[in-house]
């Protein structure tokens, strides 16, 4: 039943490697404190029954009655249908999934207990795919805890092993007090509450989390990010002060004023500000740590070639690290387009790696950087493997940096020389509200671009059902007659079972024969490509180099176009099932087009479920994007969408993410002010209980915010 466990005895650990354990490590859930702070999502109240002629319509109710009726029909979609009654009514119930367990627990004469939202309506009472259980013993005393989990984990065993890790925590003093919150309850408490909330307890109050319960676990969670990172910070300032040393890039600009001098554009206010606070870094002898951000085409690429063109004209070489070789290929060729005739004249080149190269061209791209001759090196994670030998790194540039962990930036910084430690410039189109950057990256200094560079057109976003597709299909049409090019992207490659998505191969073949229809104006001279993630690189690459020449007009795509494709001839870009797409994801999508001087669309193409509902949360992204362009606002709606944690893309970042503390709520806000206080002074007064709390918390000990 759904009521804590009685027993004092300590429930065993399970120690077998089975696919339950496997997703449990997946989850994160491997320490018994761990599997306590695995709190609830939402709550079930399953404590008491329901009639059915006092249930309201749209209220979710749970009721007690026996099975009359069950059949499987087909009304367009298979399905089960089940006819219950209680006392007072009776209630259709319809499945459109189904297995045969369920069949058979629904069978006719079964007792049951079913919970689900009732619908009224002139046809009677019903439920869609209600949950239910046969009426057996006696009814939970406690709400019903519903648990974040994962394919092949389900609620019964993860309740059972959170509950388990509950108790052994508790047992083994896990939970006692590092830090005294007069008016809120324990920690223990704290948790005892969400994980067994009473009947009394406020459901409200629990799931928007402005419990006491919930308030003790945010400052507490607060309190840790802000110790982890006091320390991280006092480390590196010990460091500094001892040994920790830069490559100074000093004197002469020349290289920096010949590049700025063959440049097809003026730089604009904002890039010039940034230039600036990047060129006063790189000429001191510590090591720069800064984060530059800009929306997508802000001119970030420009701010790191300069940079760069600092550093070499002081003698230095630079690394350019990006997460994906369409990326490498778009900034090697505009960097190459900039600085290579400009190096050349110094005896120096660029180079680039990746983990496709044939072997002899790499091993001549090897030879350039481990003699200097390369200045500039651009590419993949390939740029950090071991035979990679930099004679003088000075600069690392990190683009995208969320998409990059802690080990992988920190390979980078060890390819200097000596006792020397090499400048880090990260670079994000993803802008980071400053109640973020206060607390996430309170370490690092933020550089800003926060104006677009004249010219750009702007993009008109429409959103429209999937059925809409034809009449998306003539838009297609229309703009290919006018000389223009055409993105379409799918959020998938193949046929799955598990989403039930239109693919990229099945769109490609559509979109071909739609092109060749006379009725949808008949253009068989269009060509339309696909590409995706499997396509071997060579061949990418030459889809890209085609669709650039405008020797293909529709480009079919998963998101490996996502960043660093430039093509001003394209001016429309249609995005098959967006509800399925994050906010951040579909701005960096529609980013692609309206980089020319025509007018330019992005057409947001959603599904709904089979009730004919859009869930709130892609409701508020496709909202947000139809009303804004603005990238900083497109981040804060994102924020108030998906939270911190999920935002920053904690598990690419390798930063330790707030689950439970929402910064753009005021009150959570107050409780960041608080920790910053509370920290110095627990860190100083008691190291030992700030090390546990750290550690309670973030298990890997210091965040390497900065890393």
């Amino acid at each position: 039943m759904n009521t804590a466990p009685a027993t004092p005895s300590i429930p065993a650990k399970p120690h077998a490697k089975t696919h339950a354990q496997r997703a449990l490590t997946k989850l994160g859930l491997v320490r018994d404190i761990d599997f306590a702070l695995h709190l609830p999502l939402r709550y079930e109240d399953e404590t008491h029954i329901t009639a059915l002629r006092d249930a309201r319509h749209g209220e979710t109710v749970q009721i007690e009655a026996v099975v009359t009726q069950s059949s499987i029909q087909s009304r367009g979609k298979r399905q089960l249908m089940v006819t219950v009654r209680d006392q007072t009514d009776e209630c259709q119930l319809r499945f459109f999934n189904f297995y045969p367990s369920h069949q058979r627990t629904l069978a006719v004469g079964a007792s049951l207990w079913i919970r689900g939202e009732l619908k009224r309506s002139l046809a009677g009472l019903s439920m869609l795919h209600p949950s239910f259980k046969p009426a057996v013993g006696e009814l939970a005393q406690v709400l019903t805890a519903v648990y974040p989990t994962t394919a092949g984990l389900p609620q019964g065993y993860i309740r059972k092993a959170v509950w388990g890790g509950l108790l052994r925590a508790s047992q083994r003093s896990e939970l006692s007090e590092t830090v005294v919150i007069s008016h809120l309850p324990s920690l223990a408490d704290s948790l005892e509450l969400l994980h067994h909330p009473t009947p009394d307890v406020s459901i409200a109050e629990l799931e928007d989390k402005s419990h006491p319960a919930w308030q003790r676990l945010k400052a507490e969670e607060l309190l840790a990010q802000q110790l982890s990172q006091l320390q991280a910070r006092r480390e590196r300032a010990k460091m500094r002060a001892h040994a920790l040393k830069a490559p100074p890039a000093q004197g002469d600009v020349s290289l920096i004023n010949q590049l700025l001098a063959i440049l097809p554009f003026q730089l604009t206010a904002a890039q010039e500000r940034v230039q600036r606070e990047i060129a006063a870094d790189l000429a001191l002898a510590k090591p720069m740590n800064r984060l530059l951000q800009g929306d997508v085409g802000s001119g970030k690429t420009v701010v790191a070639a300069l940079a760069a063109a600092q550093c070499i004209e002081a003698g230095f070489q630079c690394a350019l690290m990006v997460p994906t070789e369409i990326l490498a290929q778009q900034h090697f060729a505009k960097l190459v387009g900039w600085l290579e005739p400009l190096l050349a004249t110094r005896g120096l080149s660029v180079a680039w790696l990746s983990g496709t190269q044939k072997a002899k061209e790499r091993r001549e791209m090897l030879a350039k950087i481990e003699s200097g001759e390369a200045a500039l090196v651009v590419g993949t994670h390939a740029i950090i493997q071991s035979k990679v030998t930099f004679a003088k790194l000075a600069l690392v540039i990190v683009d995208e940096q969320h998409r990059f962990g802690v080990a992988q930036r920190l390979a980078l910084k060890e390819k200097t020389q000596g006792d020397m430690y090499p400048h880090l410039l990260m670079m994000s189109a993803t802008p980071i509200p400053r109640t973020l950057a206060m607390s996430y990256y309170a370490d690092l200094d933020v550089s800003t671009i926060d104006e677009l560079p004249p010219g750009r057109t702007p993009i008109i976003t429409k959103i429209a059902r999937m059925t809409k597709r034809d009449e998306v299909v003539r838009r297609i049409v229309d703009q290919l007659k006018a000389g223009r090019q055409v993105y379409w992207v799918c959020p998938l490659i193949e046929e799955s079972e598990a989403v039930d998505l239109v693919n990229a191969t099945e769109t490609h073949e559509a979109l071909q024969a739609a092109l060749k229809n006379v009725s949808m104006g008949a253009l068989p001279s269009a060509k339309v490509e696909l590409l995706h993630s499997k396509i071997p690189t060579p061949a990418k690459k030459a889809i890209m180099q085609a669709f650039e020449k405008n020797e293909v007009q529709v480009l079919v795509s998963t998101t490996v176009i996502e960043v660093g494709v430039d093509v001003p001839n394209a001016t429309l870009m249609v995005i098959e099932h967006a509800e399925r797409f994050g906010l951040a994801q579909l701005h960096q999508l529609r980013g692609r087009v309206g980089r020319g001087l025509a007018a330019s669309a992005c057409v947001l193409l959603y599904a709904t479920n089979e009730s004919g509902r859009l869930g709130d949360a892609a409701k508020a992204r496709l909202k947000a994007m139809v009303d804004t362009t603005d990238g900083f606002e497109i981040a804060r709606r994102d924020l108030d969408i998906r939270g911190p944690g999920e935002f920053l893309g904690a598990r690419q970042s390798g930063a330790q993410m707030l689950r439970f503390a929402d910064l753009s709520k005021p009150e959570d806000q107050d409780w960041l002010k608080w920790a910053q206080v509370t920290a110095p002074t627990l860190l100083d007064a008691k190291p030992d209980m700030a090390l546990k709390h750290v550690e309670r918390w973030l298990p890997s000990g210091s965040s390497f915010m900065g890393a």
